[in-house]
């Protein structure tokens, strides 16, 4: 499972949980996959207090659909709807509206943003308004303004092979045969579903470097899941937990805590924060026993993943991360976002969160 490691308070909270496993049995839930992703949990991240959100998540989206923004933020573009004369009662609606014109089928995305107004009193007349609008570079928005003064909620939709990054990564170690790691390997970015999560990963992509970035843990399939990522009757869960972790924090650039956003199964490739971030893992199997309990903001294309799989057969260290058994790499990976350096066309980069 995925943690930080070093927990102080731990204990402190797995106690509180179990003396009130009748009464918060799904926190309870939440808190022992948490334990298995959190190296270093302080008493703020380790508190309860958001864990209701990640229930109540997707109560207001159909399964395997998202339509989130962020609120207070308005992005500009070329309208190819005016709100003025185009108007819904919803954000969601609105956002549904630019899904329809970004189906895949006839080209490049007509609309690839929206901008509703969804406050009565804030919006007055302009209450409903959507605007749907298309941008120059999907990667780069261009941001008309933002902030609590803003009464705009906005989102990006990323059509098909678009929306994609790279993860550089390096490793040298001459005694070790591992030259096909500096491919990097391609991530499919749900702004739908994590808006504010792709928000940071874009930011990244404006750094030339991406110092303190990197891939710290990693822990194969072992004799638990097969080589597509289902699990095998009867076999433990872990360890080893299948999965690649590591932080996505760059040194001198503040980092601010992701609020919770869609948590789905997590599936083979699926590429998530642990808590709130910076730590993040990427997936080698299906985990279902892991219940809706991480925000996933993207999903390594499925011709990469044998890069992912490379990583997690580097030699490794044994430790002990809250009396839960992990291997860390001896060497951490460094990481770099970038862009891609071509587009992929018709792939089928469609990697859905469910």
């Amino acid at each position: 499972m995925v943690r930080r490691p070093n927990d102080p308070e731990h204990s402190r909270f797995a106690s509180l949980v179990l003396l009130s496993v009748s009464l918060f049995s799904c926190l309870l839930v939440y808190a022992v996959v948490s334990t298995l992703l959190n190296p270093t949990v302080n008493s703020e991240d380790s508190n309860f207090e958001s864990l209701p959100s990640v229930g109540s998540v997707g109560l207001r989206e159909k399964k395997g659909e998202c339509c989130r923004g962020i609120d207070n933020l308005e992005l500009w573009g070329a309208a190819v709807k005016w709100g003025s004369d185009f108007k819904f009662n919803s954000s969601v609606e609105c956002c549904q509206a630019c899904k329809a014109m970004c189906t895949g089928n006839d080209g490049p995305c007509l609309c690839d943003t929206w901008v509703f107004c969804g406050n009565k009193e804030a919006c007055g007349s302009r209450f409903g308004e959507c605007w749907l609008k298309k941008q120059k570079d999907t990667l780069s928005p261009d941001r008309q303004e933002a902030g609590i003064s803003v009464s705009w909620t906005s989102g990006i939709i990323f059509g098909r092979g678009e929306g994609i990054v790279e993860m550089e990564t390096e490793y040298d170690d001459s005694s070790w045969e591992v030259t096909d790691l500096i491919r990097p390997f391609r991530n499919k970015l749900f702004p739908d579903c994590a808006p504010h999560s792709v928000t940071y990963i874009l930011e990244l992509l404006t750094l030339r470097h991406c110092a303190g970035c990197q891939i710290y843990r990693a822990e194969n399939r072992g004799q638990s899941w097969d080589s597509e990522g289902n699990h095998i009757k009867d076999a433990p869960y872990g360890p080893p937990f299948a999965l690649i972790q590591g932080t996505l924090e760059a040194e001198g650039t503040p980092f601010k805590k992701i609020p919770v956003e869609a948590c789905p199964t997590i599936r083979r490739g699926s590429v998530a924060w642990v808590g709130s971030g910076p730590e993040f893992f990427i997936s080698l199997a299906n985990h279902e026993e892991w219940k809706n309990s991480y925000t996933v903001f993207g999903s390594v294309l499925p011709e990469d993943m044998e890069i992912a799989e490379k990583i997690a057969q580097l030699p490794t260290k044994s430790d002990v991360w809250n009396n839960i058994n992990v291997s860390v790499l001896q060497k951490p990976i460094p990481l770099v976002m970038r862009r891609m350096k071509e587009s992929l066309g018709d792939l089928n980069t469609d990697a859905k969160s469910e």
